[in-house]
């Protein structure tokens, strides 16, 4: 009985140096990330199509940041070389952010569209 209640004494002590040691990974990690994010989204444009980048097709996308919609797959292109997208499991020719610009603190642009066009690009994606 003495080495079960070890047992368990000595594992809930490695699970507490566990979490403390991925909580300073995750910190450091997120720190790397928004270095990353900062650097590669160095215009308002990126930083709008990247948080748009969730399932949205990308001619919506570029209505929406007024850019064309090849731009678009070319940003996610080079962003899926970086890591910083995936492809999007429902939707195999989009792509979707890993992260949110907002959890790591970075301020996300007003889109430069109206309010018809953001409705226009909502009413679509649920038809798709």
């Amino acid at each position: 009985m003495r080495k079960e209640g070890k047992a368990v004494n000595e594992n809930k002590e490695i699970r507490d140096i566990l979490r403390e040691i991925l909580k300073w990974i995750k910190f450091e990690g997120m720190q790397k990330v928004k270095q990353v994010l900062e650097n590669t989204l160095d215009t308002d444009t990126k930083k709008l199509v990247y948080e748009l980048s969730d399932g949205i097709s990308s001619p919506k996308i570029a209505k929406i940041a007024g850019v064309d919609p090849a731009t678009v797959r070319d940003y996610w292109k080079d962003w899926d070389v970086l890591g910083i997208v995936e492809i999007h499991s429902d939707y195999k020719k989009r792509y979707r952010r890993i992260f949110s610009l907002k959890e790591v603190g970075i301020e996300v642009p007003e889109a430069k569209e109206n309010a018809e066009t953001k409705e226009e690009a909502v009413e679509g994606e649920e038809s798709e």
